[in-house]
């Protein structure tokens, strides 16, 4: 610093200390410089260490008994007529106020396929946020990120628009973790590229798996709207103090979840 400074000095040791030397009529300017680099180079604020509340596993299951379970009953002959019409999101009919489809269409599928990648990519990023918010609260807020995205999604599309699939709670859930980790500022004390990387990671994942997916059948808007979705909730819901409702709070928020679907089903049904 005294060289950028252009402030002739010497280090020396004295047997006992490390001395730095300068003339002194630069001493006073020398002190300046010195405390003015200190002052300038205070470390700030240590990151938040990570709170893990679960293992995030316990919710993993409840997403995949959800969505395998209706493939089930189908198979088995024990759903009504037309109920995967009556549970699709249809686009005109979500305007029309059938608004259960947002709902019921997150756990249909269209083949063997669809229904694995959406398992596959649901446990993955379901059980970051669980990790961080417990399984309940997680997959509570992952199904209404879900939920907002399709309705949105619902809104912008033209008459005669049909999509089903979890891959809008998917996505919900990649932003939901990646919004926690920012806003919980685990990355914070490093360089911007760091102190972003839960968002850009999120970010990359949607634009690798979500935009730039192949397919007639992808619904990219889907895609997109839930991870807007996803990081909204997880932008307001991060510093909530979710450990302070313990195992209550989550067995509420996992129940309220799997009654929401109830509901939605029984609404499309009756």
């Amino acid at each position: 610093m005294l060289a950028a400074a252009e402030i002739p000095h010497d280090i020396e040791f004295d047997g006992h200390h490390w001395l730095l030397l300068v003339p002194e009529r630069y001493g006073e300017r020398a002190l300046r410089e010195l405390i003015d680099w200190q002052t300038e180079n205070q470390p700030g604020p240590k990151p938040t260490p990570p709170r893990v509340i679960d293992n995030g596993l316990l919710g993993a299951l409840g997403y995949l008994l959800v969505i395998w379970s209706l493939p089930w009953i189908e198979n088995a002959g024990l759903t009504p007529d037309r109920w995967r019409e009556l549970g699709a999101l249809a686009a005109e009919a979500v305007r029309g106020g059938e608004l259960w489809r947002a709902v019921t269409a997150l756990t249909l599928h269209g083949d063997l396929g669809h229904l694995v990648a959406n398992s596959a990519f649901g446990v993955l990023f379901g059980v970051l946020a669980a990790r961080m918010l417990g399984s309940g609260v997680a997959w509570l807020l992952i199904l209404v990120g879900g939920i907002s995205g399709n309705l949105v999604n619902a809104m912008v599309q033209a008459d005669g628009f049909r999509s089903i699939g979890a891959s809008t709670a998917t996505f919900a859930a990649l932003a939901l973790a990646g919004a926690v980790a920012w806003r919980r500022g685990w990355f914070r004390n490093r360089d911007i590229r760091r102190s972003a990387a839960p968002v850009v990671g999120g970010i990359a994942l949607l634009v690798y798996t979500g935009l730039g997916a192949e397919g007639e059948n992808v619904d990219v808007f889907a895609h997109l709207f839930g991870f807007a979705a996803g990081f909204l909730i997880g932008c307001v819901v991060a510093r909530a103090p979710v450990e302070a409702g313990g195992l209550w709070l989550q067995r509420c928020a996992g129940c309220a979840a799997l009654g929401i679907i109830a509901l939605a089903w029984w609404w499309a049904w009756r």
